[in-house]
């Protein structure tokens, strides 16, 4: 794919205490926060999306308990990015999990807005497509993805198939991903992926390629998980069939580590994750103002987001 910027698909971290000073650089070999202070915050961040140019970055908010999600961006300026503002179809209903069209011109995103009338329902997949620069009304994907249940977490391939995560009666296991095929313009019933990605426990929360040639998700419950939950990559065989999927030992932490996004250059992974740096003892009696500081930086156990050379990573897994 040749590309329109080269800015596209490199990460822009925060330099200094200006909010309008970035600097765009490579990914880095080792795992690091985005954006410290402007992207990552003491908040909860997840769900981070790069538009395929790179002009707009996508992600979700959170209130401390996650009563209520909202989907915020950034854009890019002459002078830099612009600060987080609520996004302009956001803000009434919960809304999380934005993932890019491959041409960027529609949005999908998980919401418990309601189909008609006023009251909140479980949450659907939903989609705003994108028409002389500004965003459609949110749109239902329909029946034939939105359940009575929870439907999470889109993510869409080249040719429109969706993956998503739901909790099925007859699934797999506890929670698990689930794909339809997108022919003659529309979606076709749901499938379970198969044994090499869903298990009997927990996948949730998956990235999907666009050539449809590999896969990361979160699991939660197998013999290697190293905590609350840890990311994972399969990759197609030959035949079509998902590879048994891979832990990523290299990034995954104690902690939650999930919603997984690759650049569409293939070069950088982001992921959400819970690790903190809080400390389990001081070397000398502390004081209250340091104990009630720790609430206000980031990494401090809520959501942040991190990203990684993806290429390096998969050079490791070989």
């Amino acid at each position: 794919m040749k590309l329109l910027l080269t800015l596209a698909f490199t990460l822009v971290l925060l330099s200094g205490n200006s909010q309008n000073q970035l600097q765009v650089t490579s990914p880095p070999e080792m795992v690091e926060l985005v954006g410290s202070g402007f992207i990552s915050t003491a908040m909860n961040e997840r769900d981070f999306a790069l538009s395929p140019d790179g002009k707009e970055i996508y992600f979700t908010i959170s209130t401390p308990k996650s009563t209520f999600q909202t989907i915020v961006f950034c854009t890019k300026t002459k002078s830099g990015w612009s600060k987080p503002a609520i996004a302009p179809f956001a803000g009434k209903y919960s809304d999380l999990e934005p993932a890019f069209s491959a041409d960027g011109n529609t949005l999908y995103f998980a919401s418990n807005r309601p189909l008609s009338g006023h009251a909140i329902k479980d949450f659907d997949i939903w989609k705003v497509t994108r028409t002389n620069n500004k965003w459609s009304e949110p749109e239902n994907l329909g029946t034939t993805i939105n359940t009575a249940s929870d439907e999470f977490y889109p993510s869409v391939a080249k040719n429109g198939n969706l993956y998503f995560t739901a909790t099925y009666a007859g699934g797999p296991g506890r929670e698990d991903i689930y794909m339809s095929r997108f022919h003659q313009n529309q979606y076709q019933k749901p499938i379970a992926l198969d044994s090499g990605v869903n298990t009997k426990f927990y996948e949730f929360n998956a990235f999907v390629s666009p050539e449809e040639d590999y896969i990361i998700f979160t699991s939660y419950g197998r013999k290697d998980d190293t905590g609350g939950g840890d990311l994972y990559i399969s990759l197609k065989d030959e035949h079509g069939n998902w590879k048994p999927a891979k832990h990523l030992s290299q990034i995954n932490s104690k902690q939650l580590d999930y919603c997984p996004f690759v650049s569409a250059d293939g070069k950088s992974l982001f992921f959400t994750s819970e690790r903190h740096q809080l400390p389990t003892s001081f070397p000398t009696n502390t004081n209250y103002q340091t104990i009630f500081e720790s609430k206000d930086k980031p990494i401090n156990g809520t959501g942040n987001i991190y990203w990684v050379n993806f290429q390096t990573l998969l050079n490791s897994l070989k």
